[in-house]
């Protein structure tokens, strides 16, 4: 039987069905894409929170600090700008609330064993280096990992190790000394397996103002080649914050050593790098702080 249009009936269900099928594929379509898009909107801004909390303690005048503390107890949930030495005594009155979408859930959240991450005065470096992960709740697969280097560099995916400026495969640990390198005559390595000492002489590698120092250098211990590189991330007449790279040469690099600073002609323990291929660091007596990265 045909309609008056003449179309006949089965025509006319099959075109229903197709546009059904059509309309199913493109609102599937539309929530995938809108999903991925809150996903990455939610990293984004989290990003954007935590370099903001690095800005204003940088940018500030006073002594004031500032970080983020990420809840999981809250639905949705929420992260916060606060202002403080850490969370638990912040400055109520300027916290900042900010609200993932309902389709968003944080996991596996580690900055140095808590869940907030707060940034140093003058460096925006940070004592909780970790990382945060989030995903969509219907979707698990769908997820992304931001991390905080103790440097204060945030970042998606896995820290990267650039080449410019930094050794590659390199390890780094930061060392917060209590006292200036600013009358320092020289860097010693000695490498107790085959009791081998190396010296440099660290008067060139001062700028002209002796507020920052930088030295890179090779030395061949046992017939492999043991790369360094010693610079400050601060310096001034009454503090240091060395930063020394090791690159691990993929591992190979197992050779005990031990870094020292000469000053004021006694040799300063500051690195004591175990004979392993992982570059355990233990720090030396002459260092108040050491941050691994």
């Amino acid at each position: 039987m045909k309609n008056s249009f003449g179309i006949t009936l089965v025509e006319l269900l099959l075109v229903v069905t197709i546009l059904t099928i059509l309309l199913t594929i493109s609102v599937s379509v539309f929530r995938f894409f809108q999903r991925s898009s809150d996903l990455n909107n939610s990293v984004d801004q989290i990003v954007n929170i935590l370099r903001l909390a690095q800005n204003k303690t940088l940018a500030s005048e006073g002594p004031d600090q500032y970080g983020v503390y990420f809840d999981m107890t809250t639905s949705p949930y929420q992260y916060t700008l606060f202002k403080g030495n850490d969370y638990s005594s912040r400055d109520i009155s300027a916290d900042e609330i900010f609200k993932l979408p309902s389709i968003i859930e944080m996991y596996n959240i580690d900055f140095g064993g808590g869940s907030e991450v707060v940034f140093s005065r003058i460096t925006g470096m940070t004592n909780q280096a970790g990382s945060i992960s989030i995903r969509l709740k219907v979707d698990l697969t769908k997820n992304q990992t931001l991390y905080v280097e103790g440097s204060g560099q945030i970042s998606l995916g896995a820290p990267s190790i650039p080449t410019n400026g930094r050794l590659i495969d390199s390890r780094h640990t930061h060392f917060d000394l209590g006292w200036s390198i600013q009358n320092a005559t020289f860097l010693k390595f000695y490498f107790p397996n085959v009791t081998q000492t190396e010296t440099v002489d660290m008067t060139d590698y001062f700028n002209v103002t002796k507020t920052e120092f930088d030295w890179e250098g090779t030395f061949s211990v046992d017939g492999t080649d043991q790369m360094f590189r010693a610079h400050t991330h601060f310096l001034d007449t009454f503090n240091t914050l060395l930063c020394i790279h090791r690159d691990r040469n993929n591992g190979i690099n197992d050779q005990e050593v031990i870094i020292y600073i000469v000053d004021g002609g006694i040799d300063k323990d500051i690195a004591h790098y175990l004979a392993d291929s992982t570059d355990t660091v233990e720090k030396g007596f002459y260092v108040n702080t050491m941050e691994k990265q």
